[in-house]
């Protein structure tokens, strides 16, 4: 039997001196709860007795209540079970929930900025998801990571990770990334110079809450990634949007942006560009950096999927140059085993991460100590390394059939380039293309693609698609593909 753990005393107050019946005070106050929907159809009341001894009345009141509710249809009462709000309640009643709530919820006294939710097209029931670019969690190192959780809480110290820790996040997880960074991608770090966060995105959150004041003048890539706009814009900068081209973003068009206005810092996802692909060129990349120093602004490199390049030689990040002074990297474990794993981590001077750290404590105090623990241990261990050695085989594989399928499918409609590296290929149309429309026309054929209008700054149409391939296998991928060649 469900019980009704309430304080009674509050919500049926019973005045002894009204002119009122008291049993009438109580079955207007149980009648009350019904319509503002706190006691729902099927959920059963107190009984008699304790009900009465709850609130210091004759149990004798209690059922003269009970009793003209049960009459008028709101209570029902069941042999050696007890009293139950009627599953099917008086007609022609009008329940708050249905208007007053609504009519004091339009009426709220405080203000607040109101955010909007990102449009989704995607159906649990799609057959086929074009991603962003995301990878494939049936590749994810599940057992090795349940075996790891195991031993840590099988460690004679457990109780130490039960409490409140660093908000930078446990010194094994700092330790190990920064081991990961320097033999894999040449960038020198120190624990102290890095903050773990739950993923990039809380990442981005925090950078520019800590480095952005309002006015702040910050350059993006046009197309760009939009998510990481509008935590700009929120932390109060005003974006200037710089083209990209085959190279990456025009750092030439960014010397004249830098010559007629302060740039606090530039944006930027060299490795692979969102949403093109492209891999910004080593001679651009050292101009971005010299004209960095030159002006003062602060890069924010974000290297979403770095161990995913499948060219001759992956280009190392931009914080690994020796003359990248104002670089604030940002990297995450997401892409190299699951999304779900929130584990992204910031790299900077010493005293940006203390601000960051000071900051992330405000609103998350520390992140998910086990969880940091269990994965230092995969990275140490090298099942991290493994893991990500079998992931770029299989992507790399998915990547030569995308090649073909698009060939096969597509190529009369469409022009592209075999992308570097990456989860994901970007493809131009050779004619004009709505790509919301068509998102929406594909996801009544079960096919989830990512409308691209949103990926330019001033929402103009791009007559193109990001297609996230590393999420899918070599069917799925060939019956989306047919599947959005018909709809062209």
């Amino acid at each position: 039997m469900v019980q009704i753990l309430r304080p009674w005393k509050t919500i049926l107050p019973v005045v002894l001196d009204s002119d009122e019946a008291v049993y009438r005070q109580i079955a207007k106050g149980i009648i009350e709860e019904i319509k503002r929907g706190r006691f729902k159809p099927g959920m059963a009341l107190p009984g008699t007795r304790p009900l009465a001894l709850d609130l210091k009345l004759n149990r004798k009141t209690v059922i003269l209540a009970y009793d003209s509710l049960i009459a008028e249809g709101w209570l029902t009462s069941a042999y050696k079970q007890g009293t139950f709000v009627s599953d099917k309640l008086p007609q022609n009643i009008k329940l708050y929930r249905d208007h007053k709530t609504v009519i004091a919820v339009q009426s709220i006294p405080f203000s607040y900025r109101e955010q909007q939710a990102n449009s989704s097209l995607v159906q649990e029931n799609s057959l086929v998801v074009f991603n962003d670019g995301l990878p494939d969690v049936r590749l994810a190192p599940m057992n090795e990571l349940m075996r790891a959780y195991k031993r840590i809480f099988q460690q004679n110290a457990k109780w130490r990770m039960m409490g409140y820790g660093d908000p930078m996040g446990t010194d094994r997880i700092r330790e190990a990334i920064a081991s990961m960074l320097i033999h894999d991608r040449g960038v020198s770090a120190e624990p102290g110079q890095l903050c773990i966060t739950r993923g990039s995105q809380m990442a981005l959150y925090l950078i520019a809450n800590v480095l952005i004041e309002k006015g702040d003048h910050i350059a993006i890539e046009n197309p760009g990634y939009a998510p990481a706009w509008k935590v700009f814009e929120r932390a109060g900068a005003k974006l200037i949007p710089v083209a990209v081209d085959e190279n990456g973003i025009c750092v030439d068009s960014l010397e004249v942006l830098c010559t007629q206005t302060k740039i606090k810092a530039v944006y930027v996802t060299p490795h692979h560009q969102f949403p093109t692909t492209v891999s910004m060129k080593i001679d651009r990349r050292l101009r971005l950096i010299e004209l960095s120093n030159q002006y003062g602004f602060a890069i924010i490199e974000d290297d979403y999927d770095h161990e995913f390049h499948f060219s001759s030689k992956s280009l190392f990040p931009l914080a690994s140059h020796q003359n990248a002074l104002n670089v604030i990297y940002i990297g995450s474990l997401s892409k190299i085993v699951a999304p779900a794993l929130r584990i992204g981590y910031v790299r900077a001077s010493q005293k940006f991460i203390a601000a960051l750290a000071a900051l992330r404590k405000m609103i998350d105090v520390q992140g998910d100590n086990v969880m940091e623990h269990a994965v230092a241990e995969l990275m140490e261990e090298g099942a991290v390394k493994k893991h990500a050695k079998k992931a770029y085989a299989v992507y790399k594989d998915r990547r030569d059939n995308m090649e073909g399928m698009l060939n096969t499918y597509l190529g009369s409609h469409i022009s592209f380039k075999k992308p570097e590296g990456g989860l994901a290929y970007w493809i131009r149309f050779n004619e004009n293309r709505n790509t919301v429309e068509l998102a929406a026309r594909l996801l009544e054929k079960g096919v989830s693609i990512i409308p691209t209008e949103p990926f330019s700054f001033h929402s103009d149409a791009l007559n193109a698609l990001r297609l996230g391939y590393a999420s899918l296998t070599k069917d799925e991928m060939e019956m989306g593909l047919k599947l959005i060649a018909k709809e062209l």
